[in-house]
């Protein structure tokens, strides 16, 4: 089973799908293409459907998209509990994941993800300062909230164990400390921020952010 991504320094969505088969414990391997480059370009064309990352090959099929890749992970590794069992934190979950997964455009296209992304102190990015971003923050905020509030008790995590959702914010936690974000101008008591913290503590995430720097 091969994981196909894109740059890890860059590739929010290749982190989101390689979190989730990290978390089931899988047995897979990583193909990282450089899809900036003309011959990373051409070698995406022969390996993706989409013509996007990331992919992922198991028994002679390819899964594209992160979203359908971690639905098979779902099903594939039940055991590993990727959707919550209490059935209406297991809808909301969903929701959650499906609105990260389609939404928040402006915080994508504004707080790009880069090679300093997991930098700490002065030289990291000024926070953006666009109403369309500021929307997508206090709808984040909300949303961490509330879940947090209603199902957070098991655990540190958006429905209290980690599960696919988390797998899919864990990019947004990062984006708001390189562009040194205070959750509070956007409506945080302080829920969302602890959450933004766990995430960007999460093992397989502090894993992927060594890697990704020790490849830059």
């Amino acid at each position: 089973m091969e994981l196909i991504i894109g740059p890890r320094l860059y590739s929010t969505w290749s982190l989101r799908p390689w979190l989730v088969l990290k978390h089931c414990g899988a047995d897979f391997t990583v193909r990282e293409i450089d899809i900036y480059s003309p011959a990373g370009r051409a070698e995406l064309e022969q390996v993706s459907p989409s013509k996007l990352v990331p992919v992922l090959e198991v028994e002679g099929e390819l899964i594209w998209d992160s979203m359908a890749i971690s639905v098979w992970c779902a099903e594939r590794y039940p055991e590993a509990k990727l959707w919550p069992a209490d059935a209406h934190a297991r809808w909301l979950a969903r929701s959650a994941a499906c609105e990260m997964h389609g939404g928040f455009m402006a915080l994508r296209s504004e707080c790009g993800m880069g090679p300093d992304h997991t930098m700490v102190g002065p030289d990291r990015a000024p926070p953006p300062t666009g109403e369309a971003v500021a929307r997508d923050l206090r709808r984040i905020v909300a949303l961490w909230s509330q879940m947090r509030t209603r199902f957070g008790a098991a655990g540190p995590y958006l429905f209290g164990q980690w599960s696919v959702p988390d797998a899919f914010f864990t990019p947004v936690a990062a984006r708001l400390r390189h562009y040194q974000i205070d959750l509070t101008a956007y409506g945080d008591d302080g829920t969302a921020a602890a959450y933004r913290d766990a995430l960007l503590a999460q093992p397989d995430f502090l894993q992927w952010t060594a890697d990704a720097l020790g490849a830059g």
